[in-house]
């Protein structure tokens, strides 16, 4: 039996989502998982992610996908499964899924949120990037539109990655300020390495006069890493949100 389980997680501590085999010295969100079903269902458990996230990223929304064989009592699991893993992850739900349900191939968007601050708080360390010179929320919402009139985001993509294509559909891009936060969500199909944190450090240089709204644009266009502003900080960047069809459910 197949099922599809919610967690947040809070990125700090961990080396990133994904197993490391190769390091021993580390530990990661996925380890932390793995080891929690394993010992509440006592067999061994491997879960495969939505999307694997980077050292020091947060998610208050990550989707994962585990087999067992026999079909669960799902009344009480959440509980259970909280009590075994550590306070910086925790599960949401659980449901259960047709066999061939795939937490990373049938998700058709995924949402990221990254949150940027100009005030220090205490609460907030490595939760947000702090940026003390002033931005134009008007322009980096201008630019943020730009987005929507391209599909080749080369330019936002880590290099000697490992894809076909470098296109997505975006289908929402935009910053919002709440109280002392600005906060940029975005929602696409797919998401390159490195994407959206590299967008966000190229609107910020939008939002602070350094980049041109005709020069943002003409970097989507060269395709060209080199021209896109510096990836920010990962501990300001959450996954937010992974949707699929209705119809991968039980």
């Amino acid at each position: 039996m197949r099922y599809f389980l919610d967690i947040s997680y809070v990125g700090t501590r961990f080396a990133g989502w994904q197993v490391q085999n190769n390091n021993q010295d580390v530990t990661t969100v996925q380890q932390m998982v793995n080891q929690a079903l394993s010992t509440m269902l006592r067999v061994p458990i491997e879960c495969l992610a939505s999307g694997r996230t980077d050292t020091g990223v947060h998610a208050t929304h990550q989707v994962v996908h585990f087999d067992i064989e026999k079909e669960q009592d799902l009344s009480r699991w959440i509980i259970r499964l909280n009590s075994l893993l550590p306070n910086d992850v925790v599960a949401n739900w659980v449901r259960p899924v047709k066999q061939e349900a795939n937490a990373r191939f049938d998700a058709f968007s995924r949402t990221y949120h990254y949150k940027v601050s100009a005030v220090r708080n205490p609460f907030l360390v490595e939760r947000v990037l702090l940026v003390f010179k002033p931005l134009d929320l008007e322009k980096m919402n201008q630019a943020a539109q730009i987005l929507f009139k391209h599909a080749d985001f080369e330019s936002f993509s880590k290099v000697h990655t490992d894809v076909n294509h470098f296109n997505c559909t975006i289908t929402e891009a935009h910053w919002q300020q709440e109280d002392d936060l600005l906060i940029f969500t975005i929602s696409a199909n797919r998401f390159l390495r490195g994407m959206v944190r590299t967008i966000v450090g190229t609107l910020i240089d939008v939002g602070s006069g350094k980049t041109s709204l005709v020069q943002f644009e003409q970097i989507i266009l060269d395709r060209n890493r080199k021209k896109a502003g510096h990836a920010v900080a990962p501990y300001g960047l959450y996954l937010a949100k992974v949707e699929y069809p209705e119809e991968v459910f039980r």
